[in-house]
């Protein structure tokens, strides 16, 4: 039953202000400092409207909300007004309340001036709490706002249907990130790209990025390293009703240093694979059914491996082989002293059941190292306790040879990128059917520095970068890119344009290097490393290295060659200061010698 207080309840609540109003403060994730509270707004202690979402729905359906959304500013107000307000403070908003008239909002600047405080201390936070009927008006008022001093954020950006929307509409100073993608997003691909591309949009819209939901270090060291400007949740502080300002010695610690995480969405898929995929749904035997009747289901179906037998809440009890019954039953008077017995006398009940939930390189691991006659009968798969399916030695064997299949093409983890083997067959096929090709060695320089000083974590995304940048680059149709391992990258372009799509990847590596690079490293250009004796060395920003071969089939017999010419116009590459392209223009003949001490590492 849906509960619906008398109106008198509420009118009673906004004419006495009883409500509480908490405040959560909002880090700066450089700075390692509280920045901002956001203020909450809680209905009377121990009453069935405490919850904001219950104090809300009750004035609404009484048509009181726009009242309750007032009375809650005017005790916030109060409430901020005695703090040291050196620190905004972010309001909740509904498009309803910033479309009143101008009475409503002269009467909300009054508010405000009588609490003492100005509108550059407020940052309006618009919630998607109604329907957006007309944006243009909703835009105008915004920008009314502003105008009087107002900052305006868009909150829990992604949850409701119109938030992508009100961003482009609105153009907030912040966006908050619905909390949702935050949640275990160092285990989720999905929500890390989501976030990811969030960022992406901000920075280039030159709006500021705030996180909500913060529970854990997991969390805090993904929003670090895509850069989120600021954070929000349990991990900072609880709503309260004081104002906090002081960061726990744990979050200080979180906060000022690298925290280096793998996400999950490099994390090897085979690994993920269960064996519900090998799952096949085999009609069970139960107890009470005999030897005979098993022998005769056997004799009909000659595909029939094995028979899975379960009691009446489809619990695994056994598996019955068709080797062993057609085995014990050829033998002399078995069948009449035996046939009418319960197929559980003979069963195996140590038979192998797994969970669904296994995957597929434990369970090769664990049948591999068991009985022999488990890759032969078959093995029970279940969830819980119940009876799902059943899987076979043959299907478990084709679906790790499947998996080994797709390492070999995408074996690099860290771009799924096609690795060594790909590399080699692309360039062979090529070779064979007599096609001109270019072929590019991309070498990253100064990265090993930038490894040592900011971490593997960081260095990693500087290569899931340059693997993205070449992927999206390149001519899918045509060209094929691949992640030999490290910073090393092999293009090999058929396309007509490929000298131009070249110095396109260097333009881009020019402009977005620095992003990778703190603030005053930025600024001196580069980094400065000490090495084991003490010395100080100067790293320029990283640039990338480019040595092209124009491949004639009839120059080469094979991808050994190929890659020798293809490491030595990249030597010639790296001898070119900074971002550069080295074309090999000779005509190059095949050497032995060179296709045996020169291959793709």
């Amino acid at each position: 039953m849906i509960y619906a207080p008398p109106q008198l309840e509420v009118e009673t609540i906004l004419a006495q202000k009883n409500l509480l109003p908490l405040f959560q403060p909002i880090v700066d994730i450089k700075q390692a400092r509280v920045f901002a509270h956001e203020a909450l707004i809680r209905g009377p202690v121990e009453s069935k409207l405490h919850s904001p979402i219950a104090l809300f729905n009750a004035a609404s359906l009484c048509g009181l909300n726009i009242d309750m959304e007032y009375t809650a500013r005017e005790v916030i107000f109060n409430e901020y007004s005695r703090s040291d307000r050196s620190h905004p403070l972010f309001v909740n908003f509904s498009p309803d309340a910033l479309l009143l008239t101008d009475s409503h909002l002269a009467f909300g600047l009054t508010q405000l001036a009588r609490s003492g405080l100005k509108a550059s201390d407020i940052v309006i936070e618009i919630t998607e709490s109604s329907t957006i009927r007309d944006y243009a008006v909703l835009r105008d008022a915004v920008t009314r706002f502003k105008s009087l001093g107002f900052k305006i954020a868009l909150d829990d950006l992604g949850e409701g249907t119109s938030g992508l929307r009100l961003w482009s509409e609105l153009s907030p100073e912040y966006v908050k990130i619905d909390k949702h993608f935050i949640a275990n997003i160092h285990n989720d691909p999905i929500k890390l790209e989501f976030v990811r591309g969030i960022q992406k949009i901000a920075v280039e819209s030159n709006t500021l990025t705030i996180a909500e939901g913060i529970e854990t270090k997991e969390e805090l060291a993904v929003i670090k390293d895509l850069k989120i400007d600021f954070a929000q949740g349990y991990l900072f502080g609880r709503p309260f009703p004081k104002f906090q300002y002081v960061l726990t010695e744990e979050v200080n610690n979180l906060l000022n240093k690298n925290i280096i995480r793998l996400f999950a969405e490099h994390q090897n898929t085979a690994k993920q694979a269960t064996v519900i995929s090998l799952a096949s749904y085999q009609t069970a035997a139960f107890p009470e059914m005999t030897n005979e009747e098993v022998y005769n289901w056997f004799d009909r179906e000659n595909t029939l491996n094995s028979i899975p037998v379960i009691n009446h809440q489809s619990k695994p009890i056994g598996l019955i082989s068709r080797y062993d019954t057609i085995d014990r039953f050829a033998r002399r008077y078995q069948k009449e002293l035996h046939g009418k017995k319960p197929c559980t006398t003979f069963m195996d009940a140590n038979c192998l059941v797994v969970q669904k939930e296994m995957s597929i390189l434990a369970m090769s691991e664990l049948i591999l190292a068991a009985d022999p006659k488990y890759l032969l009968n078959g093995f029970i798969i279940a969830d819980g306790e119940r009876y799902v399916g059943m899987g076979s030695g043959h299907a478990l064997l084709r679906e790790v040879t499947n998996m080994q299949i797709h390492a070999a093409r995408y074996a690099n983890p860290l771009t799924l990128l096609p690795g060594n083997v790909p590399i080699n067959a692309h360039i062979d096929k090529l070779l064979e059917r007599r096609i001109p090709f270019v072929a590019c060695y991309c070498d990253l320089d100064h990265f090993k520095p930038f490894n040592d000083a900011y971490g593997y974590r960081r260095g990693d995304e500087v290569i899931q970068f340059v693997g993205r940048l070449l992927s999206s680059q390149v001519n899918n149709e045509h060209d094929f890119v691949g992640h030999i391992g490290g910073d090393d990258f092999v293009l090999v372009f058929q396309s007509e344009g490929w000298e131009a799509t070249c110095n396109d990847i260097l333009d881009t590596i020019v402009k977005v290097t620095p992003d990778f690079y703190d603030l005053k490293d930025i600024q001196q250009g580069g980094i400065r490393i000490e090495d084991r004796l003490g010395n100080e060395h100067f790293y320029p920003f990283g640039s990338l290295s480019i040595g092209a071969v124009q491949v004639h089939p009839d120059a080469f017999a094979s991808h050994h060659e190929v890659a020798g010419a293809m490491s030595n116009a990249k030597k010639q590459a790296k001898k070119i200061v900074g971002n550069s392209l080295f074309i090999e223009r000779r005509r190059l003949a095949p050497s032995a010698s060179r296709a045996a001490d020169e291959r793709l590492a």
